[in-house]
């Protein structure tokens, strides 16, 4: 496991709940809190589970693994597929749980399309302390699957692993959909909590703030089409149903380290739009402007 934090960590920890032999990667407090006292999710419903775990910072101690979780932050994604690309066997898969839908264009040009599996995790979670991963809510699930919508034993054998450990767990054989899905929909969460500093319950009851989060998301929808993903032409109405049931103080990840002043995934989300777009020559004129009235906060150097 790639990355020990709010995601990693939780979905880790389910596959060592599940029996199999996981080394988690990570640093600092977190790292040594994990070699001296185990893992441990403390969820606000009382589902508590704690393990002793494998753990270093070292990854070219790891040798041909079977799977290769990534979880880090995206920005430190280039630098860790060439270090993963050194420990790799022919056989080993890799699956990354990261935001967004840049993630798998850099493993699969690092890994080659058939050893990357495409996968979109649901929780929430954070770390709530060093060893300690905090979530809240019972939400818990995770979508896999093949590029090529092929059913595989590795994907399916992945599948019936989180769900023996209580994650719902599903396959898809549109995983790309899947992704874009979900990517389009937090770049309007991020995008429009950042650029506010408001949560999402005062940007829904504004008209004009609910349009521009609408455009945000239809932008991308356009993207996706472009590239050829089955985006349902209508996605942008059907996220607006969604935003509209999620918790009224509901703000986004991006949005916790704009505040604390860390560094932003913006390039990879709504600025990721803007590079797609370019791609296809699909004009994004909202996600445009809203990367660019971010972009001081990119690298963490200005506090919200």
């Amino acid at each position: 496991m790639i990355g020990s934090g709010g995601v990693g960590g939780f979905y880790g920890l389910k596959l060592v709940q599940a029996g199999h032999d996981v080394t988690f990667v990570a640093r600092g407090a977190h790292l040594r809190a994990m070699q001296e006292t185990g893992l441990h999710i403390e969820n606000d419903l009382g589902n508590n589970v704690s393990a002793k775990v494998k753990a270093t910072d070292d990854i070219l101690s790891l040798d041909r693994p079977d799977l290769i979780i990534v979880a880090v932050k995206m920005w430190d994604l280039e630098d860790i597929a060439r270090d993963l690309r050194k420990i790799a066997g022919p056989n080993t898969a890799v699956l990354s749980l990261q935001n967004g839908v840049i993630k798998d264009y850099v493993l699969r040009r690092e890994f080659g399309k058939e050893n990357v599996i495409g996968g979109v995790g649901y929780v929430a979670t954070s770390i709530g302390r060093p060893g300690v991963i905090k979530q809240v809510g019972a939400l818990q699930r995770i979508k896999l699957g093949e590029y090529d919508g092929q059913k595989r034993a590795r994907t399916e054998e992945l599948v019936r692993s989180f769900a023996d450990a209580g994650v719902e767990a599903t396959l898809s054989d549109n995983i790309a959909r899947v992704l874009w899905e979900k990517y389009v929909f937090l770049v309007g969460l991020s995008s429009m909590t950042c650029l506010t500093h408001l949560t999402i319950g005062p940007i829904r009851e504004s008209e004009g703030s609910r349009g521009v989060l609408r455009s945000v998301i239809a932008e991308g929808v356009l993207v996706g089409r472009a590239h050829g993903v089955s985006l349902p032409e209508d996605y942008a109405g059907q996220c607006m149903e969604l935003v509209d049931n999620l918790p009224y103080t509901m703000t986004s990840s991006m949005f916790h380290d704009m505040e604390k002043g860390n560094r932003l995934e913006l390039p990879w989300l709504g600025g990721g739009v803007v590079s797609l777009a370019r791609e296809v020559d699909v004009p994004v004129p909202v996600n445009t402007l809203i990367t660019n009235a971010l972009s001081p906060y990119v690298n963490g150097h200005a506090k919200a």
